[in-house]
């Protein structure tokens, strides 16, 4: 299926450039929206090359299927006719937002997702897709992927209940290991995975709110929260709950970091009347690489050092510094590994996760703006991969977790899509 059109400029996308003043100074962006007591300017559709950075311009949306997608071998997508009722939960998730002042949009009127023009940068990085690898049949989309030390790709998938979720498949892009509901059990929502140095795979369910440690032949080796119990982490209680997971990383002395906080709904369960649940800020925990706390810092707010929700984490190999991706609030914080702030770098995309390639260089997935960008350490955009958002060649419903191999190939799922995409550089 073709891409969405690209439109003329619209009021979202002014919206979006509005609020990234907010948090930027006017010489860090290259357009922005001006109000007059007359009229609103509109802004250009399309933005040429400079300061180091591709040109960019403007694409339409593409309807989510939300997973609801049959895959063909080349990577050809299907999309399904949603179910009538809702699938069967494994459990029921904790309660939604409610009562907090960032519950859902933070400004009434605010526009849907499937309405925004979309930041597109020009492909100059000479990347070719693929789809070697064919997942198992049925819907359900692919949020994060993993590599371990050998070169096997395990794929984490949100499979309805009764279905396995969790695969590993080796460098001929077979299937060696399946990980079934007897052993972890379904996750209601899967998000984030990543792999240790001892090539264990962490797993994370942001609905059920836990994090599980599995050995290279999926064995579990340890849990951190407890599953579908939403809750603050309080070392002085004793008190070892996660409240909505979304990311992991590891630092270079094998400490790990989760992120906590999805959405735009920070802080979120003020009003609870659950004693072990009555913060609900968007944070970061730490801890040792036995599973030990060491220390965690919040977000709560849009202000500099602070963040609404951590969906994008990761750790810079050249020093240790924490790169957290603010996804609603178009920007990146910076923190030192132990949670003191450093900076923070506006962005005109989504930041849905963050990676560092081979080369210690910083990378984020636009999520539903459908491209990876590879970024300086001042923000700068050196070039992006991606053809939009859509279910075509080399486009994402939501582009997410991705990981690098030896070879600077892309490995990437999507969180809307039954896929894998395989991104090589020509040559």
């Amino acid at each position: 299926m073709p891409s969405a059109s690209r439109k003329g400029a619209s009021w979202p996308y002014c919206h979006f450039a509005e609020h990234v003043m907010k948090i930027a100074t006017a010489a860090l962006l290259v357009f922005a929206c001006a109000t007059t007591s007359a009229a609103q300017s509109v802004p250009p559709v399309r933005g040429p090359a400079e300061r180091g950075q591709p040109a960019w311009f403007l694409q339409g949306s593409f309807p989510d299927p939300t997973g609801y997608t049959a895959t063909a071998p080349g990577g050809i997508v299907t999309v399904l006719p949603r179910p009538a009722t809702p699938p069967v939960l494994a459990l029921p998730n904790p309660p939604p937002c409610r009562g907090a002042p960032h519950c859902g949009n933070r400004q009434a009127g605010a526009p849907k997702r499937s309405d925004m023009q979309r930041v597109q940068w020009e492909q100059t990085l000479g990347y070719d897709f693929a789809y070697p690898i064919d997942l198992p049949a049925g819907t359900g989309g692919v949020p994060a992927v993993a590599l371990d030390s050998k070169g096997n790709l395990w794929v984490f998938q949100r499979k309805p209940t009764g279905m396995a979720q969790l695969f590993k498949y080796g460098p001929d892009n077979r299937l060696l290991l399946t990980v079934g509901e007897d052993v972890i059990g379904h996750h209601n929502k899967a998000h984030g995975m990543a792999v240790d140095s001892e090539d264990n795979v962490w797993i994370l369910d942001t609905g059920l709110a836990t994090a599980i440690k599995l050995s290279p032949n999926g064995k579990v080796l340890m849990q951190l929260g407890t599953r579908g119990r939403r809750g603050d982490w309080n070392e002085e209680r004793g008190q070892h709950l996660l409240w909505e997971p979304v990311m992991i990383a590891f630092g270079r002395n094998g400490d790990f970091y989760i992120a906590e906080g999805h959405g735009n709904e920070s802080p979120n369960d003020t009003d609870s009347a659950d004693p072990a649940n009555q913060s609900g800020a968007a944070r970061i925990l730490q801890f040792n690489k036995d599973g030990k706390f060491i220390r965690q810092w919040f977000g709560n707010e849009v202000n500099e050092g602070k963040f609404a929700n951590a969906h994008a984490l990761g750790i810079d190999p050249t020093n240790g510094d924490v790169w957290i991706g603010d996804r609603e609030d178009y920007r990146i914080l910076v923190y030192s590994a132990d949670g003191k702030f450093l900076r923070q770098i506006p962005t005109r995309n989504l930041v849905c996760a963050i990676q560092f390639d081979p080369a210690g260089n910083p990378w984020m997935a636009s999520g539903q703006d459908g491209q990876f960008l590879k970024l300086d350490r001042s923000g700068r955009v050196l070039g992006a991969i991606g053809n939009g958002m859509g279910i075509g060649r080399g486009q994402f419903i939501e582009a997410s977790y991705f990981v690098f191999d030896r070879d600077m190939a892309i490995y990437a799922g999507d969180t809307s899509v039954s896929r894998i995409t395989v991104m090589r550089p020509r040559g």
